[in-house]
């Protein structure tokens, strides 16, 4: 195994620990159910992106009863 010649700084340290920090998500509106969703996905509750129904989630609740 090696070993390091230099320690890294608390600066240097800090600055890459700041890629990991945990961010808000950002949430819109679904336009028809107004679900909080997150942009440009398709809505999980009604199953509509764009305008159009791209998942059919009657299926899905059928499929668990």
């Amino acid at each position: 195994m090696s070993v390091q010649k230099q320690r890294h700084t608390k600066g240097r340290r800090d600055r890459a620990r700041v890629q990991f920090e945990i961010k808000n998500q950002k949430l819109v509106k679904c336009p028809k159910c107004a679900a909080m969703i997150q942009p440009h996905r398709a809505c999980p509750k009604c199953g509509y992106y764009k305008g159009k129904e791209v998942v059919d989630t009657l299926k899905k609740i059928k499929k668990q009863k």
